[in-house]
């Protein structure tokens, strides 16, 4: 009786440490933000939503850029349309992938 009592506990055990785990790794999900570059260095790029919101993220080592002939962080200029993927848990806010994307057009201009 005592060994299946063990097993039991133990099996809940490894069953609740699993559900503690499962959300941190929910957590490091990649993000996304999309918006033009407003100031880039050789460290860091500013990318403006252009809704009011101004992020900064840093280059890592392996920081990749891709997207309208593009292939290095030194090719990235201010004005460029970016979509930045990024860890909601890394703070500072690190920048694992840059994909250079089209234009959007001003909405101003629509009206």
């Amino acid at each position: 009786m005592r060994k299946v009592a063990t097993a039991i506990f133990l099996m809940l055990f490894v069953v609740s440490a699993g559900v503690l785990v499962a959300p941190g790794e929910a957590a490091a999900q990649f993000r996304q933000f999309k918006g033009r570059i407003d100031k880039i260095n050789d460290k860091q790029v500013i990318v403006d939503n252009r809704k009011g919101d101004k992020v900064k993220f840093n280059k890592v080592d392996d920081t990749a850029v891709e997207g309208e002939g593009k292939t290095a962080w030194e090719e990235l200029k201010k004005g460029d349309w970016v979509m930045v993927d990024w860890k909601f848990i890394d703070k500072p806010r690190k920048a694992y992938k840059v994909q250079v994307i089209p234009p959007e057009p001003d909405k101003a201009e629509d009206m």
